[in-house]
C-alpha cells in the first residue's frame, strides 16, 4: 500500500462513490435521505458503482480521470431524468435506456426536450474533463502487473460484485410506481431493480384467445382503428379556443355508439403503452415492469391480440404508421401481434408532410385507398404522427391561429397554437375517413382515440393541468344509437367494446 498509485486509486474510487450520492441528492431531492434506504439498496448502489469503476481504471489508467468520466455519465442520467420528469411527469426508468439509441437515430424526438444549453453545457463539461484528465494526470505505470495496481483494481471489482450478491439472491421488491421506488430505494438501485425484474415473464393472456369462427352467412364489416397522435379535447382548458375546432369529432359523437373520456397509461409520450393496451386488452397491472415499454419483450414473442382474432375470422390485418417501422421495433413486433402487413413512411412522400411529419390528411387518403381497394374484410390500425412533438420547435401563422382561437391565450402558450393547428388537421382527417366509409359497399366501423395528451408543460403551468385522459368514439357508417352522454372507458377495454358494438362474432365480453 506504500505505492502512491494504489493510494490514489482507492482515494479516487471512494470520493467518486461519495460524489455519486451527493449528485443524486442535489439533482433528485426525493432520494436525498440515502441513510433511510434498505441496506441492500445501498449495497446495490455501491456495488454497481465499483463494478463500473474497475474497467475504467484498467483501460484509462488514470483514477481521477476515470472517476470524472463516471460522474459525468451519472450526472447525464440525472439530467435526463430531470428532463423526462419535466416533460412527461415520470422519472427515468431502466427500460428508457432503449431511447439512448433511438435519440441518435431520431434526435428531433428527444434532444429538444433535454434543452440546447444543457446539452452544450454537458458537452463542454465532458470534453473539458476528458482533455484535462488525459493531459494532466499520469497513467498508472503498473496497472497490468500483479505487483502493481492490477490487484487493487480487481479488489475493487470483487467488492462490487460481493455487494450486489445479496440483491441477486433476494431481489429488491418494487411497486413499479417509479417515484415510490426511487424515494424508497434510490435512483441507481431502482434502475437495477427494474432491470432485474425484466427477467420475469409477463402474463400476456388476452381476452381475444379462443373465440369461434363466424358462420358462412356472417357479413364482416370493415374495421378502422385510428390512434390519433396526442388527441384529446382541449377546449375545456381555455375558453378562447374556438368551439368549432373539432366540428367533425362533435358531429361523429352525436351519432356515435359510444364516446367519452379515455383512461390511457401514458402522458405526453410512450405511445406503445396505449397501443399495446388497445390491441391486447391487457391493463398495466398485468404487465409488471413491462408496463413501461411492452414492445421490449414482444420482438420474439407472439401474443393473441385484436388483430390475431380478426385475422382468424377472415380479415386482412394492416397497420399504417407514417414513420420508420424500426422505431419501437415495430418491424418485428407487429408480425407477432397478428398483422399481415406494416405500412410505414416508405409509402408516403416528403411532399405529404404537415410540419416535420407526414400529415394526417395524407394518412387519411391512404386509409381511403386501402378501404376502396379491399376485396375482403379489412382491419386497419392507424397510428398517426402529425401532432407529435416537440411542439415548441414549430410556429404557426396568424391565419392558422385565427382558425384555432377567438381569443389568444396568455404569454408562454405558443405551443398550444401549434397543437391546435394540427388537431384541426386530425379533425379534417376524421371527416375524410368517415366520408369514405359511408360510401363503401360493405358495412364499416371506426374506433378513434388519442394515445395520450401532448407535451406542453408551459401551457399546463399557465392554464392548468388536464386529467391525462384522452378522448374516444365508436362510430358506425350509417349512424347508430345516440347515447346523449359520454361514457368513460379504459383503453384496454376499448377494442372489446368496439367489437360488441359492431356485432363481430366471438367478441369478448368484459
Amino acid at each position: 500500500m506504500s505505492d502512491p498509485g494504489v493510494t490514489t486509486l482507492f482515494l479516487a474510487t471512494f470520493l467518486g462513490l461519495l460524489l455519486s450520492f451527493i449528485l443524486e441528492g442535489v439533482w433528485l431531492p426525493r432520494s436525498r435521505d440515502c441513510w433511510r434506504r434498505p441496506w441492500i439498496a445501498l449495497a446495490v448502489h455501491g456495488g454497481i458503482w465499483l463494478i463500473a469503476c474497475g474497467p475504467l481504471l484498467l483501460i484509462l489508467g488514470r483514477p481521477w480521470f476515470a472517476m470524472a468520466i463516471l460522474c459525468s455519465f451519472w450526472l447525464l442520467l440525472l439530467l435526463v431524468n430531470q428532463a423526462k420528469t419535466h416533460a412527461l411527469r415520470e422519472p427515468f426508468v431502466f427500460q428508457d435506456f432503449d431511447y439512448f439509441l433511438d435519440a441518435m437515430r431520431h434526435p428531433r424526438l428527444y434532444l429538444p426536450f433535454f434543452g440546447l444549453w444543457q446539452t452544450v453545457g454537458l458537452t463542454i463539461l465532458v470534453a473539458g474533463t476528458a482533455l484535462a484528465g488525459w493531459w494532466l494526470e499520469e497513467p498508472l505505470a503498473n496497472r497490468f502487473s500483479w505487483q502493481g495496481e492490477l490487484t487493487p483494481i480487481l479488489l475493487v471489482q470483487g467488492v462490487g460484485h460481493l455487494l450486489v450478491i445479496p440483491a441477486m439472491m433476494k431481489p429488491l421488491r418494487a411497486t413499479f410506481d417509479p417515484w415510490k421506488d426511487i424515494n424508497r430505494l434510490g435512483f441507481l438501485a431502482s434502475l437495477w431493480c427494474y432491470g432485474w425484474a425484466e427477467w420475469g415473464k409477463p402474463n400476456l393472456i388476452t381476452p381475444f384467445e379462443g373465440f369461434p369462427q363466424p358462420t358462412a352467412s356472417t357479413v364482416l364489416p370493415h374495421l378502422v382503428a385510428i390512434q390519433s397522435e396526442s388527441f384529446f379535447d382541449p377546449r375545456p382548458m381555455f375558453a378562447g379556443i374556438r368551439t368549432d375546432l373539432l366540428k367533425n369529432f362533435d358531429r361523429c359523437t352525436a351519432t356515435a355508439a359510444a364516446h367519452g373520456p379515455l383512461t390511457v397509461p401514458a402522458w405526453g409520450a410512450n405511445t406503445v403503452r396505449s397501443e399495446f393496451a388497445f390491441l391486447s386488452g391487457i391493463g398495466q397491472g398485468q404487465l409488471g415492469v413491462h408496463r413501461f415499454n411492452p414492445f421490449r419483450v414482444l420482438h420474439n414473442r407472439q401474443v393473441i391480440t385484436l388483430a390475431t382474432h380478426l385475422q382468424r375470422l377472415g380479415y386482412r390485418t394492416l397497420c399504417v404508421h407514417p414513420y420508420s417501422s424500426r422505431f419501437y421495433r415495430r418491424d418485428r413486433v407487429y408480425a407477432n401481434l397478428g398483422f399481415d402487413q406494416f405500412i410505414d413512411i416508405n409509402a408516403f412522400a416528403d411532399g405529404q408532410k404537415s410540419g416535420p411529419f407526414i400529415g394526417d390528411l395524407a394518412v387519411g387518403e391512404k386509409v381511403g385507398q386501402l378501404l376502396q381497394q379491399a376485396e375482403q374484410p379489412l382491419f386497419l390500425f392507424v397510428i398517426t404522427m402529425e401532432n407529435h412533438g416537440p411542439l415548441h420547435l414549430e410556429k404557426v401563422g396568424e391565419k392558422e391561429l385565427a382558425a384555432c382561437f377567438h381569443q389568444l391565450p396568455p404569454a408562454g402558450c405558443a405551443d398550444l397554437g401549434v397543437y391546435l393547428h394540427h388537431l384541426g388537421q386530425a379533425d379534417a382527417m376524421l371527416a375524410q375517413v368517415t366520408t369514405v366509409m359511408e360510401n363503401l359497399p360493405r358495412p364499416a366501423g371506426l374506433c378513434w382515440f388519442g394515445d395520450h395528451v401532448p407535451i406542453m408543460p408551459h401551457v399546463y403551468a399557465t392554464l392548468g393541468y388536464p386529467t391525462g385522459e384522452s378522448n374516444y368514439l365508436l362510430w358506425r357508417a350509417g349512424g347508430g344509437e345516440n347515447r346523449q352522454r359520454a361514457e368513460p372507458s379504459r383503453v384496454e377495454e376499448l377494442a372489446a367494446n368496439w367489437l360488441q358494438v359492431m356485432g363481430v362474432p366471438g367478441s369478448p365480453s368484459r
